[in-house]
């Protein structure tokens, strides 16, 4: 497909066989732009819900017809795939003209794969295919993902191997290595091959697979759906989470909140009064004129919230978009009697929400705006008045520069106006001096409000024509372009006069701040990593209170080489307790010269926030995270720019949202709201890995109990390799006597759902890994050897005439012990945990009539039996119970506190 043509109508998806496509010919069917821009969507390949505004090459939309395209000699140069999505270079040559034409291709002449025509039609052509596309550069491939507990009980499943092969050789060595000893090896490696948990594997995946269905059941967190069933327990062990910002922690949806005018505010009840003053007539408006020719006075409220207001609708990069009429099917070219222009059908698009939202402000305080083309636009007052103006030229916001500004002249009155909007660090130096700005724009973004500075400066013909001619000089030279471009906009960014200071708001999602700062006191460190804006990401930081209001906030500078990233990094090493503020530009070039250093203080910070992060980029951060610290990461995202981050941590998290379902597919769990994952962390995930915990230890008692049974007899029986028990004895054992009891403990819990929802500082005890540990291996290895050194030795001092007695005793008095042990384990009682005990015991009891094999029935319906087996059972479980009661009074768990 290189070099292919391709014609992309109306909600086309640019799929990864057509990923790349520079734009021959636009044409906008929805909006009143001319036939050489559209929009699209980037939501799957950025996270941002915003429309992005692309423009065609200017040279083919001069063609005579569309067919000519197809005739033209040109060729389009491209430089090599690479990972980032905010830049492209490129040029397009056509041969065929004297002399040749020359133009060059930037990001805004380009659709991406993932991306989507949103407004008008396309026809371009294409450039990267395959594996070459940006969204698959920017995509890792999914590990198989095994979990902390699972790597924690496969090494004590090690240490029994070890165990058993040690036992097999000292009972060998006992036997003084007499006839063939290699054989006598192998016949002990069988016998006490019952240390090794056989059993583990499946007892665990059933209950991952039931912890699965108990969250999937969850009322209180509807909607939620388990992907991946061999991680529950991770959902209880995790110390970093890394989460998207659009979609995730806010709605993307911006209100406007505030207007200030230095002497007077408005908020979101007082906007009433904005629409008293904007009905003045325009006729009061003093002229700038007459205005400059007299003396200087202080203007009225009224004239300077009309200047404040026009100044907010015409310094934007907004389109008005107004759909086709129902039923209205065809060409791509619509014409205006197929449109419906009334307010209720029109729609605002923007390259940013903020500029969406303040267009849409002045909307209903009564100057509306429109249509926009290219080179007008015109707006319509609260009397009807439509007013155009003429864009004279646009500069466009940078991270850089941290502002935008438009030259626009009034058709009616001829006046040359530049208006100016931007970051308060960016536009307090271009100004007139006040004394209200600072501490205004502090209190907003205390507020979580995202604020932007509005300026303005009165143009002359004559200054605006020698602007124009310095201007367009220096767009056309060949060195230093950018440089000289923004020295002559800077010759106009002087003594602006403030007009107002606005202030939006980001809706964040529901119960955001309550859920950030409950996984906060759970120990869990929180990481921003978004594509958006550093102003716009450091702002949703302080609204969520990821960044508390006590906190500082160390924006890290924009660094290219090593001698800065060095200055940077000693400058943020002598901070103490700060949030991290870092772009993904300065984090590629820290992480290629001083990776450790810049991870380590990183780790350091309550809260770190990335911006301009790239899918690949926020993947190598959770890799890092995992390497650098050795603990369990989790990533949760709604985007298809989320999905390497999700698959590259230990536990993804996929939210289904107004991005689609590409990371919700691709995560391990998938929520409907970022607030339910609270309780999935502290109520499930806490449950997962304590329920867990419990089931591999007690299943490896299991074994070990047994092994060591066949251990004394045999050390008893002069080292003979003669099994204890045999048949079914040993399958029932395994299955049918304690397997129901044993699974049931996937039903127990330590503490009550709403406790460990009320106090998320529980929490911090499990990522500590205490309920699984080899201490607390060797404290049930020590109760098998004991428990299991009273039965058989009980057996065999109690037993009076035969053998098979001692199997009856031994093996009853086991059963019994095992149904007790679990008894002891559990910590909140459930009716099937009864059932299953129950259940048990009367299946063996059951089955006794049947066991004539191994079983004297007339021995074991005797009292002497029914005592024997019932002092056995107490002294090898009653200390035990004795010792517990004694831990829980004198060194009671933390959670045990707070239910009493």
């Amino acid at each position: 497909l290189y070099g292919c043509l391709c014609f992309l109508l109306l909600d086309s998806h640019i799929i990864c066989s057509q990923p790349f496509v520079t734009i021959m010919f636009a044409g906008s069917s929805c909006t009143y732009f001319t036939l050489c821009s559209c929009f699209i969507r980037t939501d799957q390949l950025d996270g941002e819900t915003d429309w992005k505004l692309k423009v065609a090459v200017s040279c083919t939309q001069r063609l005579p017809a569309l067919g000519d395209l197809f005739s033209i000699s040109a060729y389009v140069y491209a430089q090599k795939p690479q990972l980032d999505i905010h830049s492209f270079e490129g040029t397009f040559t056509r041969e065929d003209c004297d002399p040749p034409v020359h133009e060059s291709l930037s990001i805004e002449n380009t659709l991406w794969a993932s991306t989507i025509v949103a407004s008008g039609t396309v026809i371009g052509v294409v450039i990267y295919t395959g594996k070459e596309t940006r969204s698959v550069m920017n995509t890792s491939n999914p590990k198989n993902k095994v979990g902390l507990l699972d790597l924690e009980l496969n090494h004590l499943t090690k240490a029994l191997f070890v165990a058993l092969v040690a036992l097999s050789v000292v009972m060998v060595t006992l036997q003084g290595f007499v006839g063939p000893w290699y054989r006598n090896l192998f016949r002990f490696l069988l016998l006490f091959s019952y240390i090794i948990p056989i059993s583990l594997r499946v007892n665990l995946d059933m209950g991952k697979a039931a912890y699965g269905w108990m969250i999937m059941k969850d009322e209180s967190i509807p909607g939620t759906v388990v992907r991946t069933s061999t991680i529950p327990e991770e959902l209880g062990r995790l110390v970093y989470l890394l989460t998207d910002k659009t979609g995730t922690l806010t709605q993307n949806e911006m209100v406007f909140k505030r207007l200030h005018l230095g002497t007077v505010s408005y908020g979101a009840d007082t906007m009433d009064e904005i629409q008293t003053h904007l009905r003045n007539p325009y006729s009061q408006v003093r002229p700038p004129g007459a205005q400059s020719s007299a003396p200087k006075v202080r203007k009225s409220v009224s004239i300077r919230v009309h200047e404040a207001v026009k100044a907010i609708a015409l310094c934007h990069n907004v389109t008005p978009v107004y759909e086709p009429r129902a039923g209205v099917t065809g060409e791509a070219e619509y014409a205006e009697a197929d449109q419906d222009f009334s307010d209720g059908n029109r729609t605002y698009q923007a390259a940013s929400p903020d500029e969406v939202a303040l267009v849409q402000w002045t909307e209903s305080v009564g100057l509306t705006l429109v249509s926009r083309d290219l080179a007008s636009m015109q707006l319509r007052t609260p009397g009807g008045q439509i007013l155009t103006y003429c864009i004279l030229q646009m500069f466009p916001f940078t991270s850089e520069s941290k502002r935008m500004g438009v030259i626009v002249r009034d058709e009616s009155t001829a006046e040359i106006t530049f208006y100016m909007k931007g970051a308060d660090v960016a536009m307090s130096s271009i100004v007139q001096y006040n004394d209200w700005l600072e501490e205004e724009c502090g209190n907003m973004a205390r507020e979580g409000l995202r604020t932007l500075v509005v300026a303005k400066r009165a143009l002359t013909e004559e200054q605006y024509q020698d602007f124009e001619s310095r201007y367009s000089q220096a767009k056309l030279s060949i060195h230093d372009r950018a440089l000289k471009v923004a020295a002559v906009v800077e010759s106009l960014e002087r003594e602006m006069e403030l007009l107002c200071l606005t202030g939006v708001e980001d809706q964040l999602q529901a119960d955001v701040r309550p859920t950030l700062e409950m996984l906060r006191n759970a120990g869990i460190k929180i990481w921003m990593l978004t594509g958006d804006k550093l102003e716009t990401a450091t702002c949703i930081a302080k609204s969520s209170h990821l960044v508390s209001r006590t906190q500082d906030i160390h924006i890290f500078r924009p660094v290219t080489n090593r001698g800065e990233a060095h200055l940077e990094l000693n400058a943020f090493r002598r901070k103490h307790d700060c949030a991290l503020v870092i772009s993904g530009d300065s984090l590629e070039v820290c992480l290629k010269y001083y990776e450790h250093e810049l991870v380590e203080l990183a780790c350091q910070c309550p809260a770190v926030v990335c911006c301009r992060c790239s899918p690949t980029q926020k993947a190598h951060i959770v890799k890092l995270l995992q390497q650098h610290t050795g603990r369990r990461t989790c990533a949760i995202g709604d985007g298809g720019n989320d999905v390497s981050m999700i698959q590259a941590a230990d536990c993804g998290i996929g939210i289904e949202g107004k991005e689609g379902r590409q990371a919700s597919l691709a995560a391990d769990f998938s929520i409907t709201q970022f607030k339910h994952i609270g309780r999935l962390l502290m109520v499930h995930g806490r449950s997962s890995y304590k329920r867990s915990a419990a089931l591999g230890q007690f299943v490896m008692h299991r074994g070990l109990i047994i092994s060591t049974m066949q251990a004394v007899f045999s050390s008893v029986f002069y080292f003979a390799s003669v099994p204890l028990y045999q048949g079914f004895l040993m399958v029932g054992y395994a299955t049918l006597y304690t397997m129901f009891p044993v699974f049931s403990l996937v039903l127990d819990q330590d503490v009550k759902p709403e406790m460990a929802m009320l106090y998320p500082e529980l929490y911090k005890d499990l990522t500590k890994g205490r309920s699984l540990s080899f201490k607390t291996f060797l404290v049930w290895v020590v109760i098998s050897i004991y428990q299991g050194g009273i039965l058989m030795y009980g057996a065999l001092l109690l037993f009076e005439s035969e053998f098979v007695h001692v199997v009856a005793i031994s093996f009853t008095a086991l059963i019994l012990t095992e149904l007790l042990m679990v008894a002891l384990t559990v910590r909140t009682w459930h009716w099937l945990m009864a059932v299953a005990e129950v259940l048990s015991l009367g299946c063996y009891v059951a089955s006794l009539a049947f066991l004539n094999e191994y079983f004297d029935v007339a021995f074991i319906t005797t009292v002497t039996f029914v005592w024997k087996v019932s002092a056995i059972t107490v002294v090898s479980c009653l200390p035990l119970y004795v010792l517990k009661y004694l831990k829980r009074k004198l060194s009671p768990p933390s959670y045990s506190k707070l239910t009493s």
